[in-house]
């Protein structure tokens, strides 16, 4: 592994860092560590499929939709009996 060493960084920040170490129940070094890889390799968020994109799955080829049964049609009357 390699070691990295940060020159002249503001103190401002350096207690930034330390406060969110505390927060999150590291030492400044794991925080420093864990900030930097989040950094440089964020979390790809899982995308979601559109409409489009089930729709056209659906219908592809090999994918069996039920057919609901069919009925009779019923006739509506608007008799006030």
């Amino acid at each position: 592994m390699a070691n990295v060493t940060i020159k002249n960084l503001p103190d401002d920040v350096e207690q930034d860092l330390r406060d969110r170490a505390v927060r999150n129940g590291r030492s400044l070094e794991d925080e420093a560590r864990h900030t930097l890889i989040a950094l440089v390799r964020p979390e790809q968020p899982e995308l979601r499929k559109g409409l489009f994109e089930m729709l056209y799955e659906a219908s592809r080829p090999g994918i069996d939709l039920p057919i609901p049964p069919r009925s009779r049609a019923r006739i509506l009357t608007f008799d006030d009996e």
